[in-house]
Order: structure tokens, then C-alpha cells, then sequence
């Protein structure tokens, strides 16, 4: 039957029909996973259209995926990243939900010290296996709703489960329907999406649970696992790699809410916060995430990347308060002894830092010239400069009028061409005819400063 869609002002079939193929043997795609290869990415020229929900936002695994390839936080290492995380978000819950492992005593001591801040948003949240006796943890802790394992590839139903795909619907069904009886929601996590049949065991999978949905008059929410980074979101990639595809058919063909639909990338092939991105814009309110991207083997999508993304697209900071990026980093690199990768965009030591002389040149003059935005005033972190010999004479004056205590906080302020700044220059070239390499250390340069320039 035809019916007219308003929104979209054009006739369609009233319901698409996706069955669940119950294959003998299990389908690895091996055309384009050879495995002894690069996997393949092939084009089928079909474009869904851009259909970007009303309101998105994020959510976060960083308790949970990230430490699965982290050295475990401690108890109050979790908690004071929870504060950042809910700082980071804003009261308006930009940082919907953050979830959490429930199964050591260490994991539960976490939990209740998170839920009693009281905080509206990040959400407390959790993961289980999909095993019924799980859902104790989850009724004892007094959480709301929790993620559910629900792999759906041929690779985890039959290599890893050794189960058919009839079986793996039906165990994972029975898991969903204890979930609603107890009056928990269920997130269904879609383990391995980007290699699964997606009309043969996907989109029956999702219709199955809008069914359960219904019945129990309460949501089934999906996470669109990409689970080794396979995910390609270029117009007309063919299904299952095709990000836009994910979301167009999970919205479209099997009804699921976009408030209900939330995307989980890996950045094996680094196009997590690509992936991501074009998950919102094709139809998924939620992206989860880690902090600074940690996780398994290439990590996750950064959720400080999806919060800059966020104010790209709308245009609006919606509450969240961006410099706690910044003390979140500060709180990885003291506390958690990790080395966050300089080149790393908003965090690493030289995102905003430069040791060309040319481009220091342009920060003495004007900071906008080399700089991607005021990081100052939005992330707290004015724009740096390593000092070698490329920092040149004005990498040296804007060093010293940015970082030296008297100079930085007050109008007084050096010209490159001050003979003190030439004779600091004169004195690092010769330096570095020698073995020296890295940059100099505030310690070295605040001492030049004290015998070329502020001496009496």
C-alpha cells in the first residue's frame, strides 16, 4: 500500500518488508574483507538524503570502552573526570550519558560516588553481556537504563557465539523483553554493524525491537557499533561499510527514532569523527564517545572533537563549557601519566603552538593570522611558541610578551628588533650549532631574559 509522506511531500510503501535470513553458513563478505588484504571499499551509487535530527548530542564510554585499553582509573580518578565530563557538557546535557561496567566492587564504589553529585546529565548508564542475571547489577545499582551486547555480524553470531542467526535473534529478543519487564531500558549495541548483513539480519533485528518497543509502551534504543573502524561515509558506498546507509535504513526502513539511535566509532581507519559526524547528519541524535578518543587498539571517536564539531553545526555552544577541555587534558598528562600525542587537534602540546619563525611573526602582529580560532577566550590556552632556532627573533619577543611574568599580563611589551631579544637569538643559534634539539625549557628562557633584558 502507498501512502503519502508529508515530511518528504512524495508516495511510499506503507512498510518495507525485511525478513531475518537465516543462512546454513555465514556470510564474511570476503570480497571485501579478504582478510589478506586491505579491505575493499566498493560503490553502489545509491544516495540517501541528509536527514539531520532536531537535536543531537553526545554520550560517552570513557568509563567503560576506554578503560577496556587504559590502565584502570581509581575510584576518585573516575569521579573527578565525571565532574569535568559534566562541566564539559553543560547543563543542558550535551554529554547525555556516560556508562559504566558494573561487576567489580571497585566498579559499584564508582558508580554511587558519580550518582551522588546529583548532576541532571551525563546520565549514569551501564553495560552488560546479554545474560537475564546481569539485570540484578543493573536493578541493585538503581540505573535507569544499560547497553546490552547484540553482536550482529556473521563473524560474532557464528565464529564467536556459534549460534545462527535465528538463534542470536531469539537470545537476544529474550534479553531485550527481561530488560522492559524490569522496567529498564535497553540499548541494544550493534556490535560489528559495518560487516553485517544489514537487510538480512540488521534491519529485521531493529524491527523486531520497535515491536518490543511498542508493546512495552517504552524505548528500545540502538547503538550502531563500527567496531574495527570500518565505516566509510563517501556518497554511494555500498552497504554494510556505508555510514549514511546505517542511518538512512535504520530510520526509514525499520522506524527507529533518531532520539533512539546513537553511532560508536573506532578510528582504525581514522575516520572516526568523520564517521561520526556524518551519523548526525544522516538521521542519529546520539554519538558516543571517549575523552581525548581512548579505547581499544586506535581508540574512539574524541568527544572534545564532537563538542567542537557541535558549535561548528549549529552555531551555538548550547551551554557547554569548552575550556574544561583543556583541563581535561592537564588532568591525563599529570594524574593518569598519559602522554597525550602532541599533534593531537584541541589537546596535544602543539595543537595551538608553533616554532616557525614566519608564523610567530604573524602571532606578534595578529594572532588570528595563525591561529584557528581565539583559544584563548574558548579554551583557555592562548597560542604557544617552542623556541629553537626556527623560533626566529619574533618567536622570541612573543614568547616573552606571552609567557614571561612581566611582561604577559600588562601593556609593556617588546619589539623583536629590543637588542635584549637579539642577543637571545644570537645566543640560541649558537646553542643549537651543537647537539641541542629540543625547544628550550620556560626554566632556560626566563634565565636569558634575566641576564639580556630585566637586569639592572
Amino acid at each position: 500500500m502507498l501512502v503519502y509522506n508529508k515530511e518528504k511531500k512524495m508516495l511510499e510503501p506503507e512498510e518495507y518488508k525485511f525478513e531475518l535470513q537465516d543462512v546454513k553458513e555465514p556470510n564474511l563478505l570476503r570480497e571485501t574483507f579478504s582478510y589478506s588484504d586491505i579491505p575493499k571499499i566498493a560503490f553502489n551509487n545509491t544516495v540517501v538524503p541528509m536527514n539531520p535530527p532536531e537535536h543531537i548530542w553526545m554520550t560517552d564510554t570513557t568509563f567503560r570502552d576506554g578503560q577496556q585499553a587504559f590502565p584502570p582509573f581509581t575510584v576518585d580518578q573516575i569521579s573527578h573526570l565525571f565532574d569535568l565530563m559534566h562541566r564539559l557538557g553543560g547543563p543542558n546535557g550535551m554529554i547525555r550519558q556516560t556508562e559504566f561496567f558494573l561487576y567489580s566492587d571497585k566498579d559499584k564504589e564508582a558508580v554511587r560516588k558519580c550518582q551522588e553529585k546529583g548532576y541532571e546529565f551525563p546520565q549514569i548508564t551501564s553495560w552488560i553481556r546479554a545474560n537475564k542475571n546481569d539485570f540484578k547489577l543493573v536493578k541493585e545499582m538503581g540505573i535507569k537504563e544499560t547497553g546490552i551486547l547484540t553482536s550482529c555480524s556473521d563473524y560474532h553470531i557464528f565464529l564467536k557465539l556459534k549460534k545462527t542467526r535465528r538463534e542470536a535473534l531469539d537470545m537476544y529478543l529474550d534479553i531485550v523483553r527481561a530488560a522492559l519487564e524490569e522496567g529498564i531500558v535497553p540499548r541494544c549495541h550493534f556490535e560489528d554493524i559495518t560487516r553485517a548483513d544489514f537487510y538480512g539480519f540488521v534491519i529485521p533485528f531493529a524491527k523486531e525491537l520497535m515491536k518490543l518497543s511498542k508493546q512495552a509502551k517504552m524505548p528500545v534504543k540502538i547503538r550502531a557499533c563500527d567496531t574495527l573502524g570500518f565505516g566509510v561515509a563517501y556518497p554511494g558506498v555500498a552497504l554494510p561499510r556505508n555510514v549514511n546507509g546505517i542511518m538512512y535504513g535504520l530510520n526509514h526502513h525499520a522506524g527507529v527514532p533518531s532520539e533512539w539511535l546513537e553511532w560508536h566509532g573506532h578510528n582504525d581507519f581514522y575516520r572516526a569523527l568523520t564517521n561520526s559526524t556524518f551519523a548526525w547528519l544522516y538521521g542519529c541524535s546520539g554519538i558516543n564517545g571517549t575523552l581525548l578518543g581512548i579505547g581499544e587498539r586506535t581508540g574512539n571517536t574524541p568527544i572534545e572533537a564532537l563538542a567542537i564539531e557541535y558549535v561548528a553545526f549549529r552555531g551555538d555552544h548550547n551551554g557547554m563549557d569548552l575550556s574544561a577541555i583543556t583541563e581535561i587534558a592537564k588532568y591525563f598528562k599529570k594524574e593518569l601519566k598519559y602522554d597525550v600525542p602532541n599533534m593531537q587537534p584541541f589537546v596535544g602540546a602543539h595543537f595551538n603552538s608553533t616554532r616557525a619563525g614566519i608564523h610567530a611573526d604573524g602571532l606578534l602582529k595578529e594572532q588570528e593570522i595563525y591561529n584557528v580560532f581565539d583559544t584563548k577566550a574558548i579554551l583557555n590556552r592562548p597560542p604557544e611558541v617552542a623556541i629553537t632556532d626556527r623560533a626566529g627573533l619574533a618567536g622570541i619577543a612573543y614568547w616573552i610578551n606571552t609567557q614571561h611574568p612581566d611582561f604577559k599580563d600588562n601593556d609593556k611589551k617588546l619589539d623583536k628588533n629590543h637588542p635584549g631579544v637579539v642577543k637571545i637569538k644570537e645566543y640560541i643559534d649558537e646553542l643549537f650549532k651543537g647537539d641541542r634539539r629540543n625547544p628550550l625549557t620556560k626554566e632556560e628562557l626566563n634565565s636569558l631574559v634575566a641576564k639580556y633584558i630585566t637586569a639592572k
